[in-house]
């Protein structure tokens, strides 16, 4: 076989295990989404009120905050395919279960589970295709995953579409007499159950399996990967940026031993972790439909605007893919703050012209509507562009090998936090100071974390992973 062909096969293996891994991404997105179209089965099913609707709804942030941080301690010990194992597995428990539930505390259980699934998955799959990936093709490779959480979004918009319409609405009864909105979950459990034994066919990280004393094992996957000669250097590689620092990874690694003090590159990653989600993105995924209706959108309209905006996010995912190794993580995230800070300060001027007619009704007056709608979506693509797919990239990618476990643990549990925190607050904050106040709060936050990149954040396009320091 000549060296062509045999690069051919290794990128083809590449592909395949990195197309399984960000299955786990698919499962993130769904797992969000699902829950957009079942509130009303859950209102009249458990007899909720406002309150106990934003309870059973954001319980799945508590369980991903935890996941998140549970994952990379528990990769150390288990493994990256382990962890997404373990991840399928919730997936797959939580949609059995949350379409069965008889009672509210059953059916926030469930969420929890799933949550702690999708925390695992956010920051378990990056890392693992950072680790079984060139350093030439790792950010687009990397990229991926965000494409697959917001594909796996979309899928859950459609499908609960899609069964509330063949059920007639999404309390009607469907299949075997369950209301359509119990079989949201449960078809949830099919791509769950893909992961799940699609996971059995790729292989364990090799750096996980150098860091355990596996070097065979690890020389045998790189040989699948790469070829024995570039399989050799590697385990080396890879043995001796381990070898000054030989102990088991531990969260105390974080700590830096001559100054006591937490590592900066692990401030790098905390950054970035919440600056992803300071600038309001998920107020668009979450409520943009009650959000469009709010400044006089009809509901259809509104519906209609979530769509071009999901579609908007994958051609900006795909984008970032076409880039991310050509330009650079860091200047991507710079483009990305000063657009989302413009646009976003576009939206709240837009906002603020709102008037309200003699009958109630609110209005955008004269062209503010339609800037309104092309800032926003503009915002959505700066978005997608860079802090979406990048700060993944990064996580997975920013750390030193002894490190890089407990780096994501503490990062990814610092992203969700800060979801739960503009998720939660975001419904009273529109209220008072106002939907004007409260963009103009997401785009300072985005004009902060430009400076934060111009500072904090080292490029780390075509370094290998044994190169990273902090």
């Amino acid at each position: 076989m000549n060296e062509g062909s045999a690069e051919k096969v290794n990128m083809a293996f590449i592909a395949a295990i990195v197309a399984v891994a960000t299955i786990g991404g698919f499962m993130f997105g769904y797992d969000s989404g699902v829950i957009n179209g079942t509130q009303k089965g859950l209102e009249s099913a458990f007899d909720l009120g406002k309150l106990g609707i934003g309870v059973n709804v954001g319980a799945i942030l508590v369980g991903s905050s935890v996941g998140a941080f549970m994952a990379g301690r528990m990769a150390d010990l288990i493994g990256r395919r382990g962890v997404m194992m373990l991840a399928a597995v919730l997936f797959l428990v939580s949609a059995l279960l949350a379409g069965a539930a008889s009672s509210s505390v059953l059916f926030i259980f469930a969420r929890i589970i799933g949550g702690l699934g999708v925390g695992a998955a956010s920051v378990i799959s990056p890392v693992y295709i950072s680790e079984v990936t060139p350093a030439a093709v790792r950010g687009r490779l990397s990229s991926i995953q965000q494409v697959m959480i917001i594909s796996g979004l979309t899928g859950a918009f459609i499908a609960n579409f899609v069964l509330a319409r063949y059920a007639g609405g999404s309390t009607a009864p469907l299949w075997l007499d369950f209301p359509a909105w119990r079989w949201m979950f449960w078809l949830q459990a099919i791509p769950a159950a893909i992961y799940l034994v699609a996971l059995l066919f790729i292989p364990e990280s090799p750096r996980y399996l150098v860091a355990r004393g596996r070097d065979a094992d690890a020389e045998v996957v790189l040989t699948r990967l790469f070829g024995p000669l570039e399989a050799a250097r590697k385990v080396a590689e890879i043995r001796a940026s381990l070898a000054a620092d030989h102990h088991r990874p531990k969260l105390s690694d974080l700590i830096e031993k001559t100054s006591g003090k937490i590592r900066p590159i692990v401030w790098t990653g905390i950054g970035l972790a919440v600056f992803q989600q300071l600038v309001g993105i998920n107020v668009v995924f979450y409520y943009g439909a009650t959000l469009w209706e709010a400044v006089g959108f009809s509901e259809d309209n509104a519906l209609q605007i979530n769509i071009l905006s999901g579609v908007l996010s994958i051609a900006a995912c795909l984008g970032a893919i076409a880039l991310v190794d050509r330009i650079g993580r860091k200047p991507l995230l710079l483009i990305g703050s000063a657009g989302m800070a413009v646009t976003l300060s576009v939206v709240a001027y837009a906002f603020s012209t709102a008037v309200t007619g003699a009958d109630g009704a609110v209005s955008l007056p004269g062209h503010n509507g339609l800037m309104a709608l092309i800032a926003a979506n503009l915002y959505v693509i700066f978005f997608n562009l860079s802090w979406g797919p990048i700060m993944w990239v990064m996580l997975g990618e920013m750390f030193p090998n002894q490190i890089r476990g407990s780096g994501l643990a503490i990062a990814g549990f610092a992203q969700w936090i800060a979801n739960a925190a503009i998720s939660v607050s975001f419904p009273s904050l529109a209220v008072s100071p106002g939907l004007v106040w409260t963009y103009m709060g997401y785009a300072l936050f985005a004009a902060i974390s430009f400076f934060f990149v111009r500072k904090m954040v080292h490029e780390t396009k075509g370094r290998e992973l044994e190169d990273m320091v902090g």
